[in-house]
């Protein structure tokens, strides 16, 4: 990928970076991001992850249907990304790109930046129970054991 964003994803994956429009002038950059038109579902919430402390992880779990649109806003981090077969490593550090996380995905953030930022587009409400907290669980809800 170009403009610093270093992924490097196979192609049989279904989780996959998406550029976001950028209009630049004078007064500075301004990105965007609309559901279904930029990513492949309606938007229904919206949060933001800050003030992480040094070696801290966060997520730890996969979503039973959320799909999610993860941005670093600021600084950067790095996303894992499991599929109960493959696993990889992507760093967000550009705030024009967005990594969408289909359902099903196992995925934890970390080495995030001082001031890093992250926000996450969600397809649906919070749900407890679309949560999969253990990846034993995960494994078995993908048919791999």
């Amino acid at each position: 990928m170009s403009g610093g964003c270093d992924v490097h994803l196979a192609a049989t994956h279904l989780w996959r970076t998406i550029e976001l429009p950028r209009v630049t002038d004078r007064r500075g950059r301004l990105t965007y991001v609309e559901g279904r038109r930029h990513v492949p579902f309606p938007i229904r919430r919206a949060y933001w992850i800050y003030d992480v402390p040094g070696g801290e992880l966060r997520g730890g779990h996969a979503y039973r249907t959320l799909e999610e649109l993860v941005i670093a806003v600021s600084g950067s981090f790095d996303v894992v990304l499991d599929d109960g077969s493959n696993r990889e490593v992507v760093a967000l550090n550009r705030s024009y790109y967005g990594l969408y996380v289909p359902a099903m995905t196992w995925r934890q953030l970390e080495n995030f930046s001082t001031n890093g930022v992250c926000l996450i587009l969600a397809s649906l409400p919070y749900a407890e129970d679309d949560y999969i907290r253990d990846y034993d669980t995960f494994l078995g809800l993908r048919g791999i054991s």
